[in-house]
């Protein structure tokens, strides 16, 4: 019985017991994590979006949800607490996002860098909701604010100014995205100055 010490079988309460490898007992130990999360304002999102919280493991301990505020995209901010460990935090965030959830932050994940970009062309003829989409769904950036001009009508070209945040390092994937997505539209991109190839 004394040996049992030496490996600890998997769901033994190992409190304060040093015998895992290197990091094991706080990848074990569960922190408190966020994550904010856009939702659709529609009844049922918000018990749909903490389903994949509950059932990775996440022991819930508030929700604010910010009715009155809504995101550029007319979503609902809503930013939830919840106890995990490191590793079940992983898989909470990624079965967040392969339920369609966006994630607009999750714990340290923050979106540290901004750019300013600008957009001309038929942006309402190209579907600006579906530009605005499939840039959310590029995980490196999340559109902060959004203003339209069209001075001419909806039926001429118009332009946006697109203010978008980006994770740490990620700056560049996220343009990528906006370029390929521009090229595929026929809208014209105008780039912050750093970074310009042309």
């Amino acid at each position: 019985m004394s040996d049992d010490r030496d490996g600890v079988p998997e769901g033994v309460d190992v409190d304060g017991a040093d015998t895992s490898p290197d990091g094991g007992r706080a990848a074990a130990t569960p922190s408190t994590h966020t994550v904010r999360l856009e939702l659709v304002d529609e009844p049922g999102q918000l018990l749909a979006a903490l389903h994949p919280i509950a059932d990775n493991g996440g022991n819930l301990l508030s929700i604010y949800h910010e009715r009155g505020n809504k995101t550029p995209r007319g979503r609902i901010p809503v930013e939830v607490d919840f106890e995990a460990t490191q590793e079940r935090f992983e898989g909470i965030v990624d079965a967040l996002r392969s339920e369609g959830v966006n994630v607009m932050q999750a714990g340290t994940e923050r979106y540290a860098e901004e750019v300013t970009l600008l957009l001309f062309g038929h942006l309402i003829d190209t579907d600006l909701s579906d530009t605005l989409s499939r840039i959310e769904a590029c995980e490196s950036a999340s559109v902060a604010d959004v203003s339209l001009a069209a001075p001419q009508g909806t039926e001429e070209a118009s332009s946006a100014r697109l203010r978008l945040e980006a994770r740490a390092g990620e700056t560049e994937a996220a343009l990528s995205a906006v370029r390929d997505l521009s090229d595929e539209k026929g809208l014209r991109l105008v780039e912050p100055l750093t970074g310009v190839d042309t």
